[in-house]
């Protein structure tokens, strides 16, 4: 009966079994003749002359991801924080915002002039890169006092925060204020200029607040993106600054 013999697998190589077994053809051990029960020699590799100017192989070094820091943007009803994330976040913002309705009339009051027509009743959540050492990750704060609650699992590990005040509803902005000082927070005041001007001008402003010249005050527009960054450096540079003269309090170990 004559053998059949696949065309894709190759004709034995002369020399019998052995020389076509896959020690012999891959270079592992050889197996002994199966007649004689020698081994025969294992045959040479083929050499491969060097590459000129090739150097020997170098580890990279490992990237590290950026360090991630929690920053709060806090402040009161309607005076700008969910613009203030969704104009820097470099993903689309996560915000749980609802319609206002006629059941919030006299309990939500965001000014007369404003065009307000839904408000955040959970958080409003954002990123942004900084650099390749850093990147901050925002949450916003409900305004609505019956939201406070909330601020206390925010603020948790955060390391500074952004009040955003308007000029024309100073009031509205004194419970944040009070959160942060109370709590031990950094944070930095943003007054959101809209449209570019702002009611009162920043010392009538600080003098309103009752706070001290350690707090950083700032006006800033919450639509545009270069404003708004420039106000997180304010709260990252606060926040930094008070690190290192905790640190330099410190006993030295002895």
């Amino acid at each position: 009966m004559d053998s059949v013999r696949s065309p894709d697998w190759p004709a034995a190589a002369m020399g019998g079994p052995a020389a076509n077994s896959a020690a012999a053809r891959y270079g592992g051990p050889a197996a002994p003749d199966p007649v004689t029960g020698a081994i025969p020699p294992a045959a040479p590799r083929p050499y491969r002359p060097p590459v000129a100017g090739a150097s020997a192989p170098t580890r990279t070094a490992t990237t590290r991801a950026p360090i991630p820091v929690k920053v709060l943007i806090a402040g009161g009803f309607g005076v700008g924080k969910t613009t203030t994330v969704g104009a820097i976040s470099e993903i689309a913002p996560l915000t749980t915002e609802a319609e206002m309705t006629s059941a919030g009339i006299g309990v939500d009051d965001p000014g007369a002039d404003s065009a307000k027509t839904a408000t955040t009743v959970a958080m409003d959540f954002g990123c942004v890169t900084i650099d390749r050492s850093l990147k901050l990750y925002l949450f916003g704060t409900p305004g609505q006092a019956r939201f406070g609650f909330m601020w206390d699992d925010l603020a948790r590990g955060a390391l500074g925060a952004l009040v955003v005040v308007d000029g024309a509803r100073l009031d509205d902005c004194y419970p944040a204020i009070d959160f942060f000082e109370r709590a031990g927070l950094p944070f930095a005041v943003g007054v959101n200029a809209f449209d570019g001007r702002s009611a009162l001008d920043l010392p009538s402003i600080r003098w309103a607040l009752a706070i001290g010249e350690h707090v950083p005050l700032v006006q800033f527009d919450a639509r545009d993106r270069l404003s708004v960054r420039d106000a997180l450096l304010v709260v990252l540079d606060r926040a930094l600054d008070r690190a290192t003269r905790e640190r330099g309090s410190e006993p030295a170990a002895g």
